[in-house]
């Protein structure tokens, strides 16, 4: 009886050991999952430097603008550097990124960094920044907007369908693949066309220092390498993050010493799916007003 005593007594403590080490394992586990949550995708104890990456086609993203307003907010993050590689996109989308950027900026040095890409709607959103650096090979510029649609009609008349629209008006539904384009409808639209035009000109004039004459002169669309866009005055040096570093250092006093950690912009799938019908628009055809660089 004895021993079967012993037995039980010490088989009960192997569980109680082995449920500590269970527990102890999972509390680790645990930690380590915080530490690395909180230390390196969205740090909040330590100084740093954010960085955000544009790139693709940019469009209207309050779940992005939200994000750069609680940056801006936030006073661990000492600066923030845009890496940009992006063709361009939407008129709102490149004027919301612009505005969120500036609100950062009143905030903490911003420093955009160019890649291969930063044209029309992305250059829109790198003269936000306090300082623009590119390669020499970067691909800049493109300062312009433009519609673009199609006419079906003729290919409508040879499967038979003849489309039939009511309107209120002559200008209303223009431009519309289904039908002509008449001389009224053409010249409202370039009013359009240009308006938006001019409000980019005003932009790059405001944030470059420029006579608006000389902006407008370098926004006939045409597209910059880096080079060029540095005898242009379009962008401020030659360079890449190093570079983007080292003038937040010298210009700023925030130490290179201090981490970089990427903005991380979190989107649920009813965001994502409207992320993407903002771009579609309401028909499949292009008749948005875009900042497209190439």
């Amino acid at each position: 009886m004895s021993l079967d005593a012993d037995y039980i007594v010490d088989r009960r403590r192997l569980k109680r050991r082995l449920l500590f080490w269970r527990l102890f394992a999972v509390v680790s586990l645990t930690s380590v999952a915080v530490i690395v949550t909180l230390g390196f995708e969205q740090p909040q104890f330590s100084d740093y430097v954010a960085r955000l990456n544009i790139s693709g086609i940019i469009v209207d993203d309050p779940v992005r603008d939200q994000v750069l307003a609680d940056l801006a907010e936030n006073s661990r993050a000492k600066a923030l550097v845009i890496r940009i590689d992006s063709p361009g996109g939407t008129v709102v989308g490149g004027e919301a990124l612009y505005l969120s950027l500036r609100a950062v900026a009143r905030n903490k040095p911003v420093v955009a960094v160019m890649g291969t890409t930063a044209t029309s709607a992305a250059y829109m959103a790198a003269i936000a920044a306090d300082q623009i650096i590119a390669r020499q090979g970067s691909i800049t510029g493109s300062i312009g907007v433009l519609m673009q649609t199609a006419n079906f009609n003729g290919l409508l008349d040879k499967i038979g369908i003849v489309p039939e629209t009511i309107k209120s008006g002559p200008l209303k539904a223009q431009p519309n693949p289904v039908e002509p384009m008449s001389a009224a409808a053409r010249k409202a639209i370039q009013g359009v066309v240009m308006d938006m035009h001019g409000m980019f000109v005003d932009m790059v004039a405001d944030r470059r220092g420029m006579v608006r004459s000389a902006a407008l002169k370098l926004a006939d669309g045409r597209i910059y390498t880096g080079r060029q866009a540095l005898a242009a005055g379009l962008i401020d040096t030659l360079g890449g993050e190093g570079e983007a570093r080292k003038w937040l250092a010298s210009a700023n006093k925030v130490s290179v010493d201090l981490p970089i950690h990427d903005v991380i912009v979190q989107r649920d799938r009813d965001n994502w799916q409207k992320l993407f019908l903002g771009w579609v628009g309401k028909t499949l055809f292009s008749e948005r007003l875009r900042l497209d660089g190439l």
